[in-house]
């Protein structure tokens, strides 16, 4: 069977992602006692609480929710995932790391750095490392009220409470600190500079601003036809779909020409097809 080059990217990504992982946890983590959240969180809380090495936890944790990914989410997902899960197991379990820092700030702050970091590369690469996601996917489905992110939220209050309870407070507060951490830098991988944004621009000179927005940053725009509540006066609405880079350039073309045009700025979770690119006004 041929691997295509995208394939063999992503395996790249996965191998990366498992190695920093694993970083973060054997070179910061696991020696001051701080945990992240979701399920590796609960895993290094078990661990720790039993005495038993890490790479157990995460394969006995993480394996059902793999099972759950291979109904809800699909076989290929679900292999990669356990062949991911299965990398970082077998790397804890055989790699030796570098014991980087004794200060706790640093420890919580790097340590979820490059915890997130393999988490993001993973999912980059088509598979997972922590099945919190797909546990949240699950319950949101059959609850019907609660989002992925409120279940996620409500996993990580109960697994941090539990490590204050038998960590100490301290611990705890350093862990949530991790688990931001490594959020962040999640958030970052996923979408990073491509992070779109949604700009909605209103002013009495609209026409100008979507020639501006058209001839000069080469930006697609769609016209809504608005009304304004107080006046009644029908209002041309410009919205257009930006990356965080171009995000600036935007809104100093239209503040060039009308300071008091009001601007509206939301981020886009997903954004594909229709956004035009510079080389397409040529």
């Amino acid at each position: 069977m041929k691997i295509s080059v995208r394939e063999l990217f992503n395996i790249f990504l996965i191998i990366l992602g498992i190695f920093s992982a694993a970083m973060g946890l054997k070179g910061f983590l696991l020696s001051s006692h701080f945990i992240d959240g979701g399920v590796t969180g609960i895993s290094m809380l078990v661990a720790q609480l039993f005495g038993l090495p890490l790479f157990v936890f995460i394969l006995f944790f993480n394996l059902p929710f793999i099972a759950i990914g291979w109904r809800q989410v699909g076989k290929i997902f679900a292999l990669k995932s356990a062949l991911a899960i299965a990398g970082l197991a077998l790397v804890l379990a055989t790699v030796s790391f570098p014991d980087v820092t004794s200060d706790k700030l640093l420890t919580a702050l790097f340590g979820g750095f490059f915890i997130g970091a393999g988490i993001g590369l993973a999912i980059r690469g088509g598979a997972v490392l922590d099945g919190t996601e797909i546990a949240a996917l699950l319950i949101s489905k059959n609850s019907g009220t609660l989002k992925v992110a409120d279940v996620i939220l409500i996993l990580n209050i109960f697994i941090f409470a539990a490590a204050a309870f038998f960590l100490g407070v301290e611990i705890a507060l350093y862990s949530i600190l991790t688990y931001f951490s490594a959020a962040k830098t999640i958030d970052f991988l996923l979408h990073g500079i491509e992070e779109y944004h949604a700009v909605i621009i209103i002013s009495d000179r609209f026409e100008l601003i979507k020639q501006s927005l058209i001839k000069e940053q080469h930006r697609s725009v769609t016209v809504y036809k608005g009304q304004g509540g107080l006046s009644n006066e029908s209002k041309d609405i410009l919205y257009c779909v930006v990356t965080r880079l171009e995000l600036g350039a935007v809104k100093r073309a239209v503040k060039e020409i009308d300071e008091n045009a009001f601007i509206i700025v939301h981020v886009v979770t997903d954004a594909e097809g229709g956004i035009l690119k510079r080389s397409d006004f040529h």
